[in-house]
């Protein structure tokens, strides 16, 4: 029985850049940060990497949490961003409040958005989506009165 998503985990090729985003301008809370320079056979076999070696980052982000690796060994590959349309684990999406806030914020700090926020009357939630300095995609989504998505406020806290 699955009982929910655990936490999410990106690969980058600059951790100080991606920290410098996920954790100084979203402002989600580095619970832990280590690095690994010999990495046993059982991580190997799990990752499929032989000789692997990291830095890795665990952030909190209200209900969910989300690990960082940056592989010293072997090398990664930097992300080509590729579009919403792509194959794949396509976007992060975050609850945000006063999201039209966050978003003058976040632009005014260099943050490239696809759009201005969008409102989405059927819904009843505001979005819009930008790029992480890896090129993912992340969602900023504003739930308003009356809306059925649920937003983090609903959910039971994590323990």
């Amino acid at each position: 029985m699955i009982n929910g998503v655990h936490h999410i985990s990106l690969a980058t090729t600059d951790m100080e850049r991606m920290l410098g985003f996920y954790r100084d301008l979203l402002g989600l809370e580095v619970r832990e940060a280590w690095k690994v320079e010999k990495t046993d056979e059982t991580f190997q076999t799990i990752v499929g990497l032989k000789e692997a070696a990291f830095h890795a980052a665990w952030l909190r982000a209200g209900n969910v949490e989300i690990e960082i690796f940056h592989y010293l060994h072997p090398k990664g590959r930097p992300v080509t961003p590729s579009p919403a349309c792509d194959g794949g684990i396509r976007h992060i999406c975050f609850d945000i409040t006063d999201l039209a806030s966050e978003y003058a914020r976040l632009k005014a700090a260099g943050v490239e958005f696809f759009s201005e926020p969008q409102h989405v009357p059927e819904a009843r939630v505001t979005t819009v989506y930008a790029r992480d300095p890896d090129g993912n995609i992340v969602e900023l989504q504003e739930v308003h009165a009356g809306s059925e998505i649920p937003a983090i406020s609903t959910y039971a806290p994590l323990s």
